[in-house]
């Protein structure tokens, strides 16, 4: 018996606003936004709805509005593959779309680079390309 990793979850402060960066990372879309709860859902448009699916599933991401801010590096992270460009240019696109450069105490040794989204969550973009 095991379990399916569906969802993740990321509190912030601008769920609408996360959301759409994060689209524009993944290639995802917005499945369920509940402004009053001040929550949004995304998902990828090739599978909307992996919980009831055998195997594997490209997760959805939940961002839920809370009135804290982000205090110290994140303990999970995102680790992203570029899928049609090499690792420059797609640090390059993520930049464009509002990510920062995130230092969590690199060396500059690192095949992987370290970026933050917009409200600072910290993420890596790896080398290798993955179809």
């Amino acid at each position: 018996m095991a379990s399916k990793f569906t969802e993740l979850a990321i509190d912030c402060a601008d769920p609408a606003g996360l959301a759409r960066f994060w689209c524009s990372v993944l290639g995802y879309e917005v499945q369920d936004e509940d402004e009053a709860d001040g929550i949004v859902i995304i998902g990828s448009p090739a599978v909307p709805e992996g919980k009831d699916r055998p195997g594997p599933v490209p997760p959805v991401l939940t961002f839920a509005r809370v009135p804290e801010g982000k205090t110290i590096k994140n303990r999970l992270h995102l680790d992203l593959n570029p899928t049609d460009a090499e690792q420059a240019e797609e640090v390059h696109r993520l930049l464009e779309l509002g990510a920062g450069y995130a230092d969590v105490g690199q060396t500059g040794e690192e095949s992987w680079l370290c970026l933050a989204d917009p409200e600072g969550n910290e993420f890596c973009v790896l080398t290798s390309r993955c179809p």
